[in-house]
């Protein structure tokens, strides 16, 4: 049998090194590790550069509304977190929007979008307010198309992304779509909280989302986007009392069943995206978070619970893109002007 040999201090100090930095490391590995119901946005991957600058300038352009102003961009103001901060938006001739305007930021990580669902993904949903006569007039895809086809700029950008000067509203609806997939806000406190920063946040704010968690909150505010993957009924401890007559996916299957159930809302940059719910009827982050707890959760929360929760919301305000404004391409001597008030008393106004 041989003799036990007690280490050396060199060794010692050797072992001692390792150690902290194994558990250093294990410590890390364990806090960026994906288990959690909340896991960082990932950076934009695999847009196409040319499309998404081509739809940048669609997004933008008011000239694909009938009163020439209404762009994609006038209820998803870019400098705005995407939002309007309106209950509800201001669409042609001063007509109010039946609902309330979610942000166009992460709008990719959605699963569906609309309040309702009723668009499968970003491309379906692109040409919904174009063809609205509330929201920027009702034009056809063929009156966009024709119009487009008269300013040579756009003429000469569509060939070069798709190979063709016959534009589509498919190649439309497809280039807006391609440029809010870069419309991601990553490396929010929070998100450098899950990989591992411990001074990301603070206790008060740690202690909101433990209790986020603990509640409830989390089982349908999850993911990447805290949120945007599913459906629930909007009023399940008590009915949530509006006089807005949207009902949410029933608009869409018709079912009973599926009365005031809406798409769960992501919670990416909320802090900045007020008003609340589909009505928007909660103006603050602290009348949602109660509301919610009350008649989803069946939480009265306490109002130090309240600031808990609202402070760890406000983490997951994320660093917004650097966003340069184009020249939009000029029309030809072929390209109608827009008519803002036409078949209305002000189109004689300048007569």
């Amino acid at each position: 049998m041989s003799e036990w040999v007690l280490p050396t201090t060199e060794e010692i100090m050797k072992i001692r090194i390792i150690t902290a930095v194994l558990l250093a490391v294990g410590v890390s590995i364990a806090r960026a590790a994906p288990d959690g119901p909340i896991q960082p946005i990932q950076p934009v991957k695999e847009v196409n550069l040319a499309k998404a600058d081509l739809g940048k300038q669609l997004f933008l352009d008011g000239r694909l509304s009938r009163s020439g102003v209404l762009s994609c961009a006038t209820c998803h103001n870019l400098a705005q977190a995407g939002v309007d901060n309106l209950q509800y938006s201001v669409g042609d001739r001063w007509k109010l929007d039946a609902i309330n305007t979610p942000t166009v930021y992460n709008s990719s990580l959605n699963f569906v979008q609309f309040w309702d669902g009723r668009a499968p993904d970003l491309k379906a949903q692109a040409g919904g307010p174009i063809a609205n006569p509330v929201e920027m007039g009702g034009f056809t895809h063929v009156i966009v198309t024709n119009f487009l086809k008269t300013i040579p700029g756009y003429v000469t950008e569509f060939n070069a992304v798709y190979g063709t000067k016959d534009i589509t509203f498919d190649e439309v609806t497809g280039a807006i779509a391609e440029f809010e997939k870069t419309l991601k806000t990553p490396n929010g406190r929070f998100d450098r909280w899950l990989r591992g920063d411990p001074n990301a946040i603070d206790a008060r704010e740690l202690a909101g989302y433990r209790l986020f968690k603990a509640i409830g909150c989390s089982a349908c505010h999850n993911g990447e986007g805290v949120g945007g993957k599913s459906f629930e009924k909007l009023g399940v401890f008590a009915p949530y009392k509006t006089s807005n007559p949207e009902e949410g996916r029933y608009e869409v299957t018709k079912k009973d069943d599926d009365r005031m159930r809406f798409k769960v809302p992501m919670l990416r940059n909320v802090a900045l995206t007020y008003p609340y719910f589909h009505d928007g009827a909660a103006r603050t982050l602290h009348d949602a978070v109660e509301t919610m707890g009350r008649i989803q959760l069946g939480q009265q929360l306490a109002p130090e619970e309240n600031d808990e929760i609202v402070a760890f919301l406000e983490t997951l305000t994320g660093e917004f893109p650097s966003i340069a404004l184009p020249q939009l391409p000029a029309g030809s001597d072929a390209t109608p002007l827009s008519q803002p008030f036409a078949g209305t008393p002000e189109a004689n106004h300048f007569q």
